[in-house]
């Protein structure tokens, strides 16, 4: 499968193909990804220069990065043509409390705004195990992140820390200098949350798109108000002109994750089963217990890598919230609910509805 960069292409079969692309990464050892620029921070300026003390320039004198609170880190700014291959970070403090935004081509609205716990299907700020084509989840808190980011001029990244303490980021940004063909669209993701649902309205995962695109995957960290099932609702795709009746329905919330009646145990039908696999999961169940962790609190991902939803102007996604009330009756929940979603599209980006302020993004 190939992307269309200059020898940048996806399979095992291609792993051998010669390439007059640059390899390159940025890190807080080589924060700016130049030849021959990693290593070098003097002593006296690494963040780890007390456990480097004896050593000295060159052992690992500034793995990580320290951004202090309320301040905003530029962790990647990159001339193209070219594309970002993999991101890698861990984090201290709150997952919701530190915000990732990428910038493409100089454009002053980000592309990307999200919570960096949600952008690496992680929303509730613990960590589960995820294995998928697009975001893996490693041991102990480790974030990977393989999108592929084309871009034709410039990609600008930032972590605002939105909390009251300083937190430390280890990361590393791979990518490559190449060609990047015209056809090539401009990786989005866009975070929103509500809590609780107001009673009969549908849950908004994505409006206000225009160009032209495909969507590309969906995350959501799902917390349940209710007893019973939470998953009967529907989602929704209105693309292209769509006004009360969307192209694209889908049958229920656990059929679109590529799972069935309900995640249940098939056999003793009394235990959710958690799956991560290339491309959909739950990877998480958050289960209750007796004192303090009242509800439960799910984890998903649908990752549209072989069947990416295209659209030519516009694009609007929504999911309802249904349960069961008595007599066989849906029942419009009131959950709390937060997504991410991916999609590629052409410049200029669309405004972002403003982000939660700090309490509403919080995990209670």
């Amino acid at each position: 499968m190939s992307f269309g960069f200059n020898g940048i292409t996806s399979g095992m079969q291609d792993l051998s193909r010669l390439s007059n692309a640059r390899t390159r990464s940025i890190s807080p050892e080589n924060d700016t990804g130049a030849v021959g620029g990693g290593a070098r921070c003097e002593l006296a300026d690494g963040f780890a220069r007390n456990a480097a003390r004896e050593l000295g320039k060159g052992w690992k004198v500034n793995p990580f990065i320290v951004i202090p609170a309320g301040k905003t880190w530029e962790i990647a700014s990159v001339d193209g043509p070219g594309v970002i291959q993999h991101i890698w970070l861990t984090p201290t403090g709150s997952w919701r409390s530190t915000i990732l935004r990428i910038y493409w081509d100089g454009q002053e609205q980000p592309s990307v705004a999200c919570p960096i716990g949600d952008f690496f299907c992680s929303g509730w700020g613990s960590y589960a195990q995820l294995s998928s084509l697009a975001v893996c989840v490693n041991p102990g808190r480790a974030f990977n992140c393989y999108w592929s980011m084309p871009f034709a001029r410039h990609c600008r990244m930032t972590l605002e820390n939105q909390a009251d303490k300083d937190v430390n980021m280890y990361y590393q940004i791979t990518y490559a200098l190449t060609e990047v063909a015209p056809d090539q669209a401009y990786f989005h993701a866009q975070f929103r949350r509500v809590n609780p649902l107001p009673y009969k309205e549908v849950y908004t995962v994505l409006d206000g798109v225009r160009g032209q695109g495909h969507y590309v995957g969906t995350y959501m960290a799902w917390g349940v108000n209710n007893n019973g099932w939470w998953g009967e609702g529907e989602i929704k795709f209105y693309m292209d002109g769509d006004k009360e009746y969307p192209t694209i329905c889908g049958t229920g919330t656990e059929d679109y994750f590529c799972g069935s009646y309900d995640f249940e145990d098939p056999v003793t039908h009394d235990r959710y089963v958690p799956f991560s696999t290339p491309y959909s999961g739950l990877n998480q169940v958050i289960t209750p217990n007796t004192l303090y962790r009242s509800q439960f609190r799910f984890g998903l991902y649908r990752w549209h890598i072989t069947d990416p939803i295209r659209f030519e102007e516009n694009l609007r996604v929504t999911i309802q919230a249904l349960g069961w009330r008595s007599d066989g009756r849906y029942l419009p929940l009131q959950d709390d609910i937060a997504s991410v979603a991916y999609w590629y599209q052409t410049l200029p980006t669309a405004p972002f509805p403003p982000l939660p302020d700090r309490d509403d993004l919080e995990v209670i």
